[in-house]
């Protein structure tokens, strides 16, 4: 694989290997052992797959001899990895084409015009990185700290000559009725999101309305049956009351006779 690595890509040199790690594990130094076949010191990329926004993605390593505090090394030479600075860096047709493989890669809990936003601040972020290297470029030379490239100063000269002429009248007419055919999408889009949660904010009032009105029938219901049941009872007693009270009077009656 290496032989046919070598003849495919002559121009392209192998300096490490890599791995989703996410930290260093006991059998990298074997793996960095075979790769010393291939180069002289094989870095080890330890690759972060979740990455945050304040961290790079990878940190890279290069195995040393252990040596001992006063110089001498171990009976056993063991390496152990120490960390190494690093950068990542693109080509133009690298950069541009994991652009646009980022614009497929959607998320299902966020809106299309959500990741449009996002994609077009991301780009303006890069162009203006962009834009800072290519003025730091341009003073650096007029300060005579690097030489003259025609090759650059070509390609420069290339894209501002792709620069639309934005003082013609036909470009400012394109350009307002772009902006607005975009801003009346994003108006209509407003009002209808208002009106559809306007619907569901009656539907909801209506909803609970209905529902406290069928609690309150159940709670009338509830309560007038206990009143009628509270209504027997005492009717009942009365009854049992006013039988003893008779029963009681004809026994009295009996025994004066």
């Amino acid at each position: 694989m290496y032989r046919m690595h070598s003849r495919i890509h002559a121009k392209e040199k192998v300096v490490g290997w890599y791995s989703t790690g996410p930290k260093i594990r006991e059998n990298d130094l074997d793996i960095g052992e075979l790769f010393e076949k291939y180069c002289a010191d094989p870095v080890l990329v330890i690759v972060n797959l979740s990455p945050t926004a304040d961290d790079a993605p990878t940190r890279a390593y290069r195995a040393v001899l252990d040596v001992k505090e006063d110089g001498t090394m171990t009976q056993k030479e063991q390496k152990t990895y120490e960390h190494v600075s690093c950068t990542i860096e693109a080509s133009d047709p690298e950069a541009i084409g994991v652009e646009h493989l980022l614009r497929d890669v959607k998320d299902a809990t966020v809106s299309t015009l959500t990741t449009q936003v996002k994609e077009k601040a991301r780009a303006l972020r890069g162009l203006e990185t962009r834009l800072k290297e290519i003025k730091k470029y341009m003073e650096l030379v007029l300060n005579d700290q690097l030489p003259v490239n025609q090759e650059i100063l070509g390609e420069l000269q290339n894209a501002f000559n792709g620069l639309p002429n934005l003082n013609l009248e036909s470009y400012v007419k394109a350009f307002a009725v772009e902006t607005n055919d975009a801003q009346l999408v994003i108006y209509l889009g407003s009002l209808i999101r208002t009106v559809v949660a306007l619907h569901d904010l009656i539907n909801n009032k209506m909803e609970q309305k209905e529902r406290e009105r069928v609690s309150d029938m159940n709670d009338a219901e509830v309560a007038n049956d206990a009143m009628k049941k509270k209504k027997g009872k005492d009717e009942e007693s009365a009854n049992n009351k006013e039988n003893d009270k008779n029963e009681s009077n004809k026994k009295d009656s009996s025994m004066k006779k």
